[in-house]
């Protein structure tokens, strides 16, 4: 699984670079925060993407819990388990890092360089990471990290009273005046394999920064973090484009998806909605390519059993918990949550959205329901949505070999 589709860099010669994600699963600011969602992304699959899309061949991620492994599999990393006394809160970075290095030196021997990313870091950028690796390849530094500009007048607390940090209180030049200091983000450091190893932690040699937008430079440690992460992957500049959608199977919510969540009422209080014939189309070209299909609604409308026999698309209505019915429908057709496409709407779409691979919403879904997608159409409900999202489907399938 691709955690998006996005343009990635030349691969990296074999052997050259690893990059490895400590992820653990003992959390205690934000339970299971390695899997919580950003974008509708968990944040470790987030990670492993940045670094793959970075044009780095061997990701690992280090863990001792059986979510992140199933998470980071699925992204495209594969997974080092890391033994219990490197897995409590007391257990450093560094300590993760030299007992994967340890592993891959057993097998293969040991990479030239160490990409280390944070999950917690949920925007990373893959051309700031590949740029920091090439520095490193180059021999220019020894030590690259990721970090923003800031002209802060910084300040300490002592029993004193307050006082100036980077700054004499008694001056306030102008910006334009000051020395910029430079503030880590958290999201990646990138080092000499052998001096790492010597030093035995991640600053040694020449350090060199990598300058990363500081918009983007959120790390996750407590829920309002989490939240904020979730607020900002809703912008533009915070979403990468996705020209594909990778997935085994697509289960719809109707209204509002199928029609534009409007309903015409005669006097005798027959309903009817309105659809789109390039849904139908879209839908139809689905079904020819052998996609499985359900519509899965909460209401029981007689127009909904048409809309399905029209299509030729297997429908469950008055379903008042959809996540059961998602997850027996997918066993029954064997296929793992990771590779459904869930689109829906509304509040009553939050548990299927949080479950299944690709999260997906209409733009007129609430604010609090387009923050758990993993993407947001353009096209609206009943308006074209459904053909929008059998084009990405059906892009991904004309990439397979």
């Amino acid at each position: 699984m691709r955690t998006w589709s996005s343009p990635q860099a030349e691969l990296l010669p074999e052997g050259t670079v690893v990059a490895i994600i400590p992820a653990r699963g003992g959390s205690k600011g934000v339970p299971g925060k390695n899997v919580a969602r950003v974008g509708g992304v968990p944040l470790v699959a987030r990670a492993v993407a940045a670094a793959l899309d970075a044009g780095i061949r061997q990701v690992v991620v280090s863990t001792d819990d059986d979510s992140i492994t199933a998470a980071a599999e699925e992204a495209g990393a594969r997974v080092v388990m890391r033994p219990a006394e490197l897995a409590g809160d007391t257990a450093s970075s560094e300590s993760a890092l030299l007992h994967v290095l340890d592993q891959l030196e057993a097998e293969d021997g040991s990479p030239r360089v160490v990409a280390f990313l944070q999950a917690t870091s949920p925007f990373i950028e893959a051309a700031s990471l590949r740029s920091a690796v090439d520095r490193v390849l180059s021999g220019d530094e020894d030590v690259v990290f990721s970090a923003f500009q800031t002209y802060a007048f910084l300040w300490r607390e002592t029993g004193a009273g307050a006082e100036g940090v980077n700054h004499d209180a008694g001056h306030r030049p102008r910006r334009q005046d000051r020395e910029p200091h430079f503030q880590e983000t958290g999201a990646f450091y990138v080092m000499r394999a052998d001096g790492f190893r010597s030093a035995q932690h991640r600053f040694f040699g020449r350090v060199g920064i990598e300058q990363v937008p500081e918009a983007l430079a959120i790390e996750i440690d407590d829920p309002v973090e989490l939240e904020r992460a979730r607020a900002l992957a809703l912008a533009d500049g915070a979403r990468p484009a996705v020209g594909a959608v990778d997935a085994d199977a697509l289960v719809m919510d109707f209204d509002g998806v199928h029609t534009d969540d409007l309903v015409f009422v005669s006097t005798d209080g027959d309903e009817a909605v309105r659809v789109s014939r390039s849904d139908g189309l879209g839908l139809g070209m689905l079904r020819e390519a052998g996609l499985p299909m359900l519509i899965l609604s909460k209401e029981r409308n007689p127009v909904v059993s048409a809309r399905g026999r029209k299509l030729r698309i297997e429908v469950r209505q008055g379903v008042d918990d959809k996540l059961p019915a998602l997850e027996k429908w997918a066993a029954e057709h064997g296929i793992p949550l990771s590779r459904v496409v869930f689109i829906g709407n509304d509040i009553n779409d939050l548990a299927c959205l949080g479950a299944v691979g690709w999260p997906i919403v209409v733009p007129e879904a609430p604010q609090g329901v387009r923050a758990s997608a993993r993407i947001v159409l353009t096209q609206r409900g009943g308006h074209g949505a459904l053909r929008e999202l059998a084009d990405l489907i059906l892009a991904a399938r004309r990439e397979l070999p």
